[in-house]
C-alpha cells in the first residue's frame, strides 16, 4: 500500500510543487484548496504520474470543511501518513492601517487552518503510533519584520505551534517539523492584502513585492518542496530554506542593524 500525504494549499506554489515531487516519490496524494478548477489540474499532473490523486475543495478556515475533507481522505485512501500544512496568505503594512477582518484573515487562515487539520487529523495518527505533521512557516517566524505585524504574529504562532508538538508528540511515534522559506517566486500575490497610509502607498506595497518576487535569486517554490521532502524522509526538526538561513544568521549577530534595514526596506510613506 501505497504512503499518502494531505496538502493545504495544494492548487499552485508551494503546494502544488510538493504535491508533485511527493507523487514522483511514490506517494498517493489528497490536495485540498478553495478553488476546485487548478486543484482539479494538479490532481490530473498527478495521475498522469500513475499515483492516485483525491481533491477536495476546503476553505481551511472552516473546521467543517477541514473536517469534511479528513473524512474523506480517510474514507477513500485508509489512512494519511503526512500532513503538509501550507495555505496561507500575506499582509503587508502599517500595523495602524489593518482592520480587524485583516487580523482575522491572516490569523484564521495562517494559524488557525494550520490547528483545524491538525485537530482533525492527530487522533488518527495518534491511533495508529505514526505519522509526520510539516508546518510550512515563514523567516517572518524566525524574524520580526516590521510592516508585516498580523503576517509574523501568526507565523511566530505557527512556529512555537511546530516547536511543542515536535517535542511533544515525538515519543508517541509522531514527527513534526517547521519549514522556513524566505520570499517565494510563488502566486502569493493572488491572496496578498496590502494596507497603506493612502491607496497610493498600499499600491507602492503591492509593487515592491511584485519586484522582489521577479529577481532571479528569489526561491522558487521547488526549492521548497525539495526542503519538505528532505524534513520528512529524514526526520529533521526544522529547514530554513536557502536565503532564510542567511536572514537569520544576520539578525542573530545584528539585531539592531537587520531592524533598520527591515523598516527602511519596507515603511514607504509610512
Amino acid at each position: 500500500m501505497a504512503p499518502t500525504v494531505l496538502i493545504t494549499g495544494a492548487s499552485q506554489g508551494i503546494g502544488k510543487a510538493t504535491a508533485l515531487l511527493f507523487a514522483q516519490n511514490g506517494y498517493d496524494t489528497i490536495l485540498a484548496a478553495r478553488r476546485q478548477e487548478p486543484l482539479a489540474q494538479v490532481g490530473q499532473e498527478i495521475q498522469n504520474l500513475g499515483r492516485t490523486a483525491l481533491t477536495v475543495s476546503c476553505d481551511v478556515k472552516d473546521p467543517q470543511q477541514v473536517n469534511t475533507l479528513v473524512d474523506k481522505a480517510l474514507a477513500q485512501l485508509g489512512n494519511v501518513d503526512v500532513l503538509i500544512n501550507n495555505a496561507g496568505i500575506y499582509i503587508s503594512g502599517p500595523i495602524e492601517s489593518f482592520s480587524l477582518e485583516d487580523w482575522h484573515q491572516a490569523i484564521d487562515t495562517n494559524l488557525w487552518g494550520y490547528i483545524h487539520t491538525i485537530q482533525a487529523l492527530l487522533p488518527h495518527m495518534l491511533a495508529r503510533g505514526s505519522g509526520t505533521i510539516v508546518n510550512l512557516a515563514s523567516i517572518g517566524s524566525k524574524v520580526p519584520i516590521p510592516y508585516l505585524v498580523p503576517y509574523c504574529t501568526s507565523k511566530f504562532a505557527v512556529n512555537g505551534l511546530t516547536e511543542a508538538m515536535h517535542s511533544e508528540l515525538k515519543p508517541k511515534g509522531i514527527h513534526v517539523c517547521g519549514i522556513y522559506p524566505n520570499v517565494i517566486k510563488s502566486s502569493l500575490m493572488e491572496r496578498a492584502i496590502f494596507r497603506g497610509i493612502d491607496e497610493e502607498d498600499a499600491k507602492a506595497r503591492r509593487q515592491q513585492l511584485e519586484q522582489v518576487i521577479s529577481t532571479p535569486v528569489v526561491e522558487k517554490p521547488e526549492d521548497v518542496a525539495k526542503a519538505v521532502w528532505d524534513a520528512v524522509k529524514n526526520q529533521k526538526a526544522e529547514i530554513l530554506v536557502g536565503s532564510a538561513g542567511m536572514s537569520k544568521a544576520a539578525y542573530n549577530v545584528l539585531p539592531g542593524f537587520m531592524q533598520w534595514i527591515f523598516r527602511q526596506g519596507f515603511k514607504q510613506k509610512a
